[in-house]
């Protein structure tokens, strides 16, 4: 696996079991780049905080595959909008809120205006029928609004460790090709 990867996490981190914690283990066992930041203050996020945490990352590593979880997909959102960042080869948007989202720890992170550009070449935005953080309607209007191919998991919760996606075979094989 020859491209870098960067992989985003969410609310309160992917530490194992989650599946970007699985991946970044498998692209590392294949000797390819991957770079999975942690950022700071993961279960009360700034999204000022992050952003800069994000921007440097992005400078250093220099991505080609950005996959988001959750409030990750936002922080790319305001990144898009904020400042200008290269553009990379794939975004994976995996399981991203509301953008109605009320969640206290999570305010910093909104009100957020979607991109109209994401900075990538190719992006796929990847939802479930049962997110509850994001509706099925909600998930349709997003992927309107970005103009942008979605994938739909039929009963995959969050798409995270609690609801089932540990090891996520379909991604590590999407990054392959």
């Amino acid at each position: 696996m020859s491209k870098k990867v960067l992989l985003l996490h969410g609310w309160g981190g992917s530490d194992f079991p989650h599946w970007q914690s699985w991946l970044a283990g498998e692209i590392a066992k294949e000797y390819g780049k991957v770079s999975f930041l942690k950022f700071s203050n993961i279960d009360f996020p700034n999204k000022n905080d992050w952003e800069n945490e994000l921007k440097t990352e992005l400078e250093d590593f220099k991505p080609d595959i950005v996959i988001c979880h959750s409030i990750a997909n936002i922080l790319w959102f305001h990144i898009c909008n904020n400042l200008h960042v290269e553009k990379i080869e794939k975004l994976y948007m995996v399981a991203p809120p509301s953008l109605k989202c009320n969640i206290e720890e999570l305010k910093s992170f909104f009100p957020c205006k979607i991109p109209t550009n994401l900075n990538a070449k190719e992006s796929l935005l990847i939802t479930s029928t049962n997110d509850p953080y994001l509706t099925q309607d909600e998930a349709k209007a997003l992927q309107a609004d970005l103009g942008i191919p979605m994938k739909v998991l039929d009963g995959a919760g969050h798409i995270n460790a609690e609801s089932g996606f540990g090891e996520w075979s379909w991604m590590l094989e999407e990054l392959r090709k």
